[in-house]
C-alpha cells in the first residue's frame, strides 16, 4: 500500500470514527432512563431530588446535546474518555483491563477454528462429491444453522452441570476455564470456514497451473500444500480479519453466559447501568480496533500476493 493510499485510509477511518461517535452519543442522549438515578439505585441510595439535580449538573448531563458532545469529543482527542459511573474509574482503564481477556478468547477461538476448518475443508474439496464430502457439508450446514448462544447453553449444561468436567463460570484464568467459551465461539465459525476453505480449494484445483503440475508428475500432496493452499489463503485472510473484529465486538452473549470478564460482558453491564461514558468509549474503541485490523489485512495483501505488489 502506497503512502498516499495509507493517508487516505487513515483520513477515511477518522471520518468514520467521527460519525460513529456522533451517532453513539446521540443514541445514549436520547435513550430513556436516568443514569444518575440508576447510579444511586445500584449503590443502594435514595437521595433527594436536589442531590440528584446537583449530581446531574456535576456530570454535565444538564447541558444541551451539542455542548455535551463537544466537551466529550475534546476530551477524547486528548485521550480522556471520562469516568465510569459504575466503576468510578477512568473509562480507558476499565476498557483496557477487559481488553486482554477478550483478545485471549478471540485468538484462541480463531486458532481452534482453523485447526478444525482447514483440514476438513481441504478434505471435502479433495474428496468432492464422495461420502466424506457429503458428511462434512451436512455437518457444516448444521453448524451454521445453530445459534451460538444455544451451543453455549448446551455445553454449559452437559459438560459443566451434568458431568462436571469443567467449571461453570469462566474467569479467564487457566485453560480449563476457557475451553467452553472457546469451543462455543469456534463451533459456528468452523462450520462457516470449512465451507469457505472447500470452495477456495476447489476453485484453485480447477486452475490451469494445477492441471500442468499434474501432467508433469508432481505429487498431489505437493500440489495441494505448496501451490493450491497458498493461493487459496488470500480470501481466507480477509475473512479472518472480519471474524477477529466480530469476535472483539460480538462476544457479549457468550461472555454473559459463561460470566467471562471480557469487553462484551462489560458492555452489557454498562448498558444495564446507563453508564454513558463507558458505552460511548466501548463503541469507539471497538470501531477503531475493527478498522485497524482491516487496514492490516489490506497491507498484508502486498506481501502475500505478488499480483497486488505489481498493481501497486
Amino acid at each position: 500500500m502506497k503512502k498516499k493510499q495509507l493517508i487516505n485510509r487513515i483520513i477515511q477511518m477518522a471520518m468514520v470514527l467521527f460519525g460513529i461517535s456522533l451517532v453513539t452519543f446521540a443514541l445514549t442522549y436520547l435513550s430513556p432512563g436516568d443514569p444518575v438515578r440508576t447510579m444511586y439505585a445500584s449503590s443502594g441510595m435514595m437521595p433527594s431530588e436536589e442531590v440528584i439535580q446537583q449530581t446531574r449538573e456535576a456530570l454535565g448531563l444538564d447541558r444541551s446535546f451539542f455542548v455535551q458532545y463537544w466537551c466529550w469529543l475534546k476530551d477524547c482527542l486528548n485521550g480522556y474518555f471520562g469516568i465510569s459511573y459504575t466503576a468510578k474509574e477512568p473509562v480507558a482503564d476499565v476498557i483496557l483491563l477487559r481488553l486482554g481477556p477478550t483478545l485471549k478468547l478471540a485468538f484462541m477461538s480463531l486458532i481452534v477454528m482453523l485447526m478444525i476448518s482447514v483440514p476438513f475443508g481441504m478434505l471435502a474439496a479433495v474428496k468432492q462429491n464422495k461420502a466424506i464430502d457429503y458428511i462434512i457439508r451436512g455437518t457444516t450446514f448444521l453448524g451454521v444453522s445453530i445459534p451460538n448462544f444455544w451451543v453455549g447453553l448446551i455445553l454449559l449444561y452437559v459438560v459443566a452441570l451434568k458431568f462436571k468436567l469443567l467449571p461453570v463460570i469462566s474467569t479467564g484464568d487457566g485453560i480449563e476455564k476457557m475451553i467452553l467459551p472457546v469451543l462455543t465461539l469456534a463451533f459456528a465459525m468452523s462450520a462457516k470456514y470449512t465451507r469457505q476453505v472447500r470452495t477456495a480449494i476447489l476453485e484453485e484445483l480447477n486452475q490451469d497451473y494445477v492441471i500442468g503440475a499434474r501432467a508433469r508428475g508432481i505429487k498431489e500432496s505437493t500440489i495441494l500444500w505448496r501451490h493450491v493452499f497458498p493461493n487459496a489463503l488470500l480470501p481466507l485472510i480477509t475473512l479472518l480479519g472480519l471474524s477477529l473484529g466480530s469476535l472483539l465486538g460480538g462476544t457479549a452473549v457468550i461472555e454473559v453466559i459463561f460470566s467471562y470478564p471480557g469487553l462484551g460482558n462489560l458492555a452489557v453491564s454498562a448498558i444495564m447501568a446507563y453508564d454513558y461514558p463507558l458505552i460511548q468509549a466501548y463503541v469507539v474503541w471497538i470501531a477503531l480496533i475493527y478498522m485497524i485490523i482491516n487496514l492490516l489485512v489490506d497491507i498484508s495483501y502486498r506481501y502475500l500476493d505478488p499480483r497486488v505488489r505489481e498493481r501497486a
